[in-house]
């Protein structure tokens, strides 16, 4: 009994920890499509840019993960900024799924470059010394690392969706989105409101992959496949939906671990299976059951 209980906690809290990264990464999915209406299939690469940038801080500067995470934050979001400006800027009024086709050959093209200089194996990270570690909780170890990815993660979506809802500047955002041209006739910078969008979306998924170097190998394909889970958990959350992305992130990254207990052989699809019943099921709608 107690071994079954260990290995239920431990798949739980590997669970919470992909939940975090599904819960920033799809965070920013949320954010990109919500405001811009563009699906950002470039958001793995920017996730692996966001890891890469973490090591390569560390490889040629010395500089550690404390100080490299609001670097990676800050570099990602220049990349956003760059991105909308040379490319996303003329999706804007055009069918939609040009922005899925350019997005997923910026993806293609990050992924080259990367690969033509580092190749496909994995690049080790290390731990931080002051995160290293397990604590003995009795019926199992829980790595001191795993824990604080989690709560940063918990602060950082909250702190990013009170001031989307909360705050003016959330309001102008949303201002810039629903009716532009209003919003310029009261003064408001729309398209800097969209590139910060953008820039902030992308600065969050770096930022995860900042968080994801320690946890899994750094690789130039490390996105390729979580890309695909986090737009799986916008649909469940709700298309555009802040709050959505941030329950459906954590809950199925929990719903992911429970799985690879009770159903290993299909833990992988579990999130695809939600994902095609909601969009079955309750297509349209947000996680809370309001239209989106």
């Amino acid at each position: 009994m107690a071994l079954s209980f260990q290995l239920l906690a431990g798949q739980l809290v590997l669970g919470l920890i992909n939940g975090s990264f599904y819960a920033l990464l799809s965070l920013g999915l949320a954010i990109i499509f919500g405001i811009l209406n563009i699906a950002n299939f470039a958001h793995g690469a920017q996730y692996m840019f966001g890891a890469m940038l973490a090591w390569g801080l560390l490889e040629y500067a010395g500089i550690g993960y404390w100080y490299a995470l609001p670097l990676v934050f800050l570099g990602a979001g220049l990349l956003g900024l760059l991105t909308e400006a040379i490319f996303i800027r003329r999706m804007y009024h055009v069918d939609p799924l040009y922005g899925i086709l350019l997005t997923f050959g910026i993806t293609l093209m990050m992924q080259g470059v990367f690969r033509n200089y580092y190749g496909v194996s994995g690049l080790p990270y290390s731990v931080p010394a002051s995160l290293s570690g397990s604590w003995n909780l009795g019926v199992m170890y829980l790595p001191i690392y795993r824990v604080w990815v989690i709560v940063a993660a918990v602060v950082i979506c909250f702190l990013t969706w009170y001031t989307i809802e909360k705050t003016r500047i959330g309001a102008n955002l949303r201002a810039a989105t629903e009716n532009p041209t209003l919003a310029e006739a009261f003064g408001l910078n729309v398209p800097l409101l969209k590139a910060a969008a953008y820039a902030g979306g992308v600065g969050l998924a770096g930022l995860a992959g900042a968080f994801a170097a320690p946890v899994y190998s750094v690789n130039p394909m490390m996105g390729s496949e979580i890309v695909i889970v986090a737009f799986a958990v916008v649909v469940i959350g709700g298309m555009g939906s802040i709050k959505g992305a941030i329950i459906a992130g954590f809950s199925m990254g929990a719903l992911e671990g429970l799985a690879k207990v009770f159903w290993p052989e299909f833990s992988a699809m579990v999130i695809y299976i939600v994902m095609v019943a909601v969009i079955l099921y309750r297509p349209g709608v947000d996680i809370f059951g309001r239209k989106v």
